[in-house]
């Protein structure tokens, strides 16, 4: 907004927050196409107006379920037990944290290793990287492995290092 544009009639679109609506005959004229303010539009019957700016967005719970569900038993920093159900295939270990995604939103959440009850059982059905008994690959080998991941290439380095670590 510019320094004039109260001489224009310029305010901020109560349904979108359009910075750049305007004020026309007593109605409000949008400049977002998908705004039911907008010229032309019919008023959609199920139109809520925007957040206001600094309220937190309300994320809807939504009704997902795991494929290939796995429970698992944990106990938070308040002590507190809690059961999630997780989809076994999205189960990644980073270092001393376990990462799933859980029921009913879909999202992803990190766990502390010692605070799972049931770490044996999540392990197991946990995707693993390296076989049982194999040592993990050096800080080098993961470098150049990550490396050809992210950008999608090849070299002979990687190659050999693939053949020893084929599912990383």
């Amino acid at each position: 907004m510019g320094f004039f544009d109260f001489l224009k009639g310029a305010v901020q679109c109560p349904l979108c927050g359009a910075a750049d609506a305007r004020k026309s005959g007593g109605r409000i004229v949008c400049s977002n196409p998908m705004c039911r303010n907008f010229p032309g539009q019919e008023p959609a019957a199920d139109a809520q107006p925007a957040p206001a700016r600094g309220a937190p967005a309300k994320i809807p719970r939504g009704n997902w379920q795991p494929r290939q569900p796995i429970t698992v038993r944990y106990r938070n920093f308040q002590e507190r037990e809690q059961t999630f159900t997780a989809e076994a295939d999205s189960c990644r270990r980073e270092k001393n944290h376990i990462s799933v995604l859980v029921a009913p939103t879909g999202r992803r959440i990190t766990l502390r290793r010692d605070r799972i009850a049931n770490l044996a059982e999540v392990e197991e059905r946990c995707a693993q990287r390296v076989p049982p008994g194999q040592a993990w690959p050096t800080p080098r080998e993961r470098q150049v492995l990550n490396y050809h991941k992210k950008h999608k290439s090849t070299s002979a380095l990687y190659e050999k290092i693939r053949a020893k670590y084929p599912d990383w």
